[in-house]
């Protein structure tokens, strides 16, 4: 945090977008003391700042607030970045993937686990891998292999048998162990199941997928830390994790004690917690302006690209994706109000129309129960009918978008879903509604870096060069408002973040383009050449 006796910033000769509609552009900025002095012209700034401050010469790039991220898992990030890559196009087979973990195996003591991040099978010439082809990369090490959903992995006998997971295993609620033609195991868990597999930190039961696995605190606190540069360099200042258990709050307790917290960090409780932290008469939000608890996290349906979401008509080439869902209908709505009647703003991972359904039947029982200022969330926001986005508008939700899965899976969208796929997280039409859609980009599931998801806002074109609901696109200035102060609405924190007004806390990105002059499908190549936390540049 920002000494009082450290001199002020000024940043000049910059195409600074506010986001702020009483000054939206400007030249210049200062910060004085960790907060937004003055924005305007830079005779105004230099003055605000005063004799001995920080300058930085923007060169005619473009500045603005510091990037919020209201659905980002930080820590299994972090955690991702330091086990073997497993997401295309890194690896495009599973042969590739046989190959990624039988280097890392040569490298790693026998017996210890093997993790990977990122698998997306659907694009593998050969299907989904076998535990089988798993165990050719090794026997030695138990091997765990994340989807590119974080709701299913592979794994192969070593792990299987380390856990005691043997072919007569039973399905638990909200998950599966998937098997083959004859009835044998073939290594991928989905959805609750994934609580079976892994050495686990905490019991989440069949709240939703469990990837809080039991790794040593030193580890955790080191990869976090290590997790700065990735960040800061890309322009984020503030994240929202939104599956927080004992786990998470730990090690970011542990850092900001320790001063290793990279960065602004709201945690989302997951909803096996409910009933513990009303015992402790514990409500969100609670906390400071560099870590705290926000909304409430609830799963209703699976995984669009893992195949479980719910709709109403199954999806998938040949229809062969029924979905799943965490809850009936009527517990959802039971845990969801009475986490609203206890103060907590909710969060609700919704994929499917029919799931949506649930959800915002859930969502108008909290609202009935809890805060006039609900904020309510819808996570993923996939797949809302038209009918169902007016009625966001009467419950006050919030859609939080991820368009980085229209670029990385559009074209699995488009040939599972057909028609359906234009109209996945409509966000024109929330707009049109007069709604506050949100921006982010769901990592460890996708790239955390926020230009990236405002590309692919603005173009909705998939790896391939399609088109993914075209009609569906938004204009630069409203994803780059989406993804600062629309999003600190989302998480409260709109008094102090979100936009570069005087009184505000000094979060400044300074881009290393005019990203105004970029074209769109350029966008993505945008990054920060400064980034700014309380008023003290935290990169460069």
């Amino acid at each position: 945090m920002r000494s009082p006796n450290e001199p002020a910033l000024l940043i000049h000769n910059a195409k600074v977008l506010t986001m702020d509609d009483t000054t939206p552009r400007a030249s210049a900025l200062a910060a004085v003391h960790g907060r937004i002095r003055a924005v305007g012209d830079e005779t105004l700034a230099r003055a605000a700042a005063g004799p001995g401050a920080t300058e930085i010469d923007a060169g005619g790039r473009t500045a603005l607030p510091g990037f919020i991220d209201v659905h980002n898992h930080l820590l299994s990030t972090a955690e991702s970045l330091a086990a073997v890559d497993a997401s295309y196009p890194a690896v495009t087979s599973v042969a590739g993937l046989v190959a990624a973990l039988a280097r890392e195996a040569e490298r790693t003591p026998a017996g210890q686990w093997i993790r990977a991040f990122g698998m997306d099978d659907a694009k593998y010439p050969e299907g989904r891998p076998s535990r089988q082809l798993l165990d050719e990369a090794t026997t030695q090490h138990p091997v765990i292999v994340y989807h590119v959903s974080g709701h299913q992995a592979a794994a192969n006998s070593a792990a299987l048998r380390w856990r005691g997971i043997t072919e007569d295993v039973t399905d638990p609620a909200g998950g599966a162990f998937l098997r083959d033609a004859g009835g044998r195991l073939t290594g991928m868990v989905v959805d609750s199941a994934m609580e079976l597999l892994l050495p686990l930190a905490v019991d989440v039961g069949c709240h939703g997928p469990n990837f809080h696995t039991d790794l040593p605190a030193e580890h955790l606190l080191g990869w976090l830390a290590d997790a700065r540069q990735p960040y800061l360099s890309s322009g984020l200042t503030t994240v929202c994790d939104p599956q927080v258990s004992k786990r998470e709050l730990r090690t970011y307790q542990a850092a900001y004690r320790s001063g290793t917290l990279p960065l602004r960090t709201v945690g989302m409780p997951l909803s096996h917690q409910l009933d513990e932290l009303t015992a402790l008469g514990l409500s969100g939000p609670f906390g400071d302006e560099w870590l705290r608890l926000g909304a409430m996290k609830f799963y209703c349906d699976g995984s669009l690209l893992g195949g479980t979401a719910r709709f109403s008509e199954p999806y998938g080439e040949n229809g062969e994706f029924p979905g799943s869902l965490y809850w009936p209908p009527e517990k959802l709505r039971e845990l969801v109000e009475r986490a609203a009647a206890e103060g907590w703003q909710v969060g609700i991972h919704t994929q499917g129309d029919a799931a949506m359904e649930h959800s915002l039947e859930a969502i108008a029982a909290a609202v009935a129960a809890g805060d006039s200022d609900a904020r309510p969330r819808i996570e993923h926001c996939g797949y809302p009918t038209p009918e169902q986005t007016k009625r966001f508008g009467d419950l006050g939700v919030i859609p939080v978008n991820q368009p980085n899965f229209l670029h990385d899976s559009g074209g699995d969208f488009l040939r599972r879903l057909g028609n359906r796929a234009h109209r996945l997280q409509p966000m024109r039409e929330e707009l049109d509604l007069g709604l506050r859609p949100v921006l982010s980009s769901d990592s460890f599931v996708s790239s955390l870096r926020p230009m990236e998801t405002v590309r692919n806002a603005v173009c909705r074109r998939t790896r391939e060069g399609e088109d993914i609901g075209a009609e569906q696109a938004v204009t630069l200035h409203e994803a780059l408002r989406a993804h600062t102060r629309d999003a600190a609405h989302t998480l409260g924190l709109e008094d102090r973040l979100g936009s570069l007004t005087p009184g505000k806390l000094a979060d400044v990105v300074v881009l290393d383009h005019d990203i105004e002059t970029l074209p769109p499908k350029g966008l993505n190549r945008a990054g920060a050449l400064f980034t700014v936390l309380d008023g003290q540049v935290a990169y460069s």
